[in-house]
């Protein structure tokens, strides 16, 4: 998808080569979502996490004050 806004003709193209056919009156619903969907991910993608370590080596208690050995494992629910 280009830079350009998505137009509901084209938010049924894709729709239909994805197996989505769409009724006549979402389609503008669903071309203006789409295109802020992509609006967000356009920004996300200029982001610089820089030394930002992966997720599985991130360990929140040691950012909230706790530190590895005070976890209490509790298996309730």
């Amino acid at each position: 998808m280009s830079a350009d806004e998505l137009t509901p003709p084209e938010a049924a193209h894709w729709a239909a080569r994805a197996g989505l056919p769409l009724d006549e009156a979402r389609l503008a619903g669903v071309a203006a979502t789409a295109q802020h969907i992509h609006s967000v991910v356009s920004v996300l993608r200029e982001l610089d996490f820089g030394d930002t370590p992966p997720a599985f080596a991130y360990l929140a208690g040691r950012h909230m004050g706790h530190h590895a050995g005070d976890e209490t494992h509790d298996a309730a629910v």
